[in-house]
């Protein structure tokens, strides 16, 4: 079983108070990068770990062939309202990110905001790739967003803060409330997050979730996708930025892996 944050994750409308934001931009990165590696524009994508598919349904909107996964049905099932709320054909799907078959591949697809440190042995990791390069187009390219080793690195886990607020429901979600110790041989930190609700009319509520999470580093990245014999690393990014390169000034905020597949 893949680790989660479940009890916040089946939240869905909590979450989406906090992250709900405007995902143009980086659907403008996305769609930018699968073009300077493919040579040609993206005709459909897949959005791993999708959540409410923020950026799925941006690209439906930019009426390209969108697809979302996720291992959440709720999450799933609020992506299908959200989507359908606005009138735009999204396939939607409950699936295992290690294992799933869509019915067509796509030409890009992308994980995004730590959603593969779910995935927290090797094997797991293998299996998605192998998993990600069978549902890609020849030449096709996974893109996957992580934080940057300056915030979250097998040596420091910083402290993060997230706060949202819709209508008379304020939401706080404070992660690594246990300041947690990445294991060094695995790579494996045991996190704890806190999520506070205020809703008009209501006693405050605490919800505690606990999850083990995988910090991976560029070279695990690079290592585990020539282990799956499908993809391999082509370019690294700082941040939603195709000037921004991979690097420790402040301009990098994130650290961004481009894979393509091998054929």
């Amino acid at each position: 079983m893949m680790a989660e944050h479940n009890a916040f994750y089946q939240k869905v409308n909590y979450y989406d108070i906090v992250f709900d934001r405007d995902v143009r931009k980086e659907v403008d990165f996305l769609l930018g990068v699968y073009r300077k590696y493919a040579g040609r524009a993206a005709q459909s994508t897949l959005d791993v770990a999708c959540g409410p598919a923020y950026h799925a349904r941006e690209v439906a909107r930019r009426g390209l062939r969108s697809v979302g996964i996720d291992l959440r049905p709720e999450m799933v099932e609020y992506a299908r309202q959200r989507a359908d709320a606005d009138g735009l054909q999204l396939e939607l799907r409950s699936a295992d990110m290690r294992r799933f078959r869509l019915k067509l591949p796509v030409d890009l697809s992308f994980i995004v905001f730590d959603g593969i440190d779910a995935l927290v042995e090797n094997r797991d990791l293998v299996s998605h790739f192998q998993a990600m390069a069978a549902n890609l187009t020849s030449r096709g390219v996974y893109i996957i967003d992580v934080s940057h080793p300056r915030h979250t690195s097998l040596t420091h886990y910083g402290k993060f803060h997230y706060h949202g607020q819709r209508g008379g429901t304020s939401v706080d979600i404070r992660w690594a409330t246990n300041k947690p110790h990445v294991d060094l041989l695995t790579g494996i930190a045991d996190t704890e997050i806190e999520i506070r609700v205020k809703e008009k009319g209501k006693q405050p509520a605490v919800i505690k979730d606990r999850a083990r999470e995988r910090i991976l580093s560029a070279q695990e990245i690079t290592l585990l996708a020539q282990l799956s014999k499908r993809l391999s690393v082509v370019g690294w990014y700082g941040d939603y930025n195709l000037k921004q390169p991979l690097d420790d000034t402040d301009a990098s905020q994130r650290m961004i892996a481009v894979l393509q597949r091998n054929d």
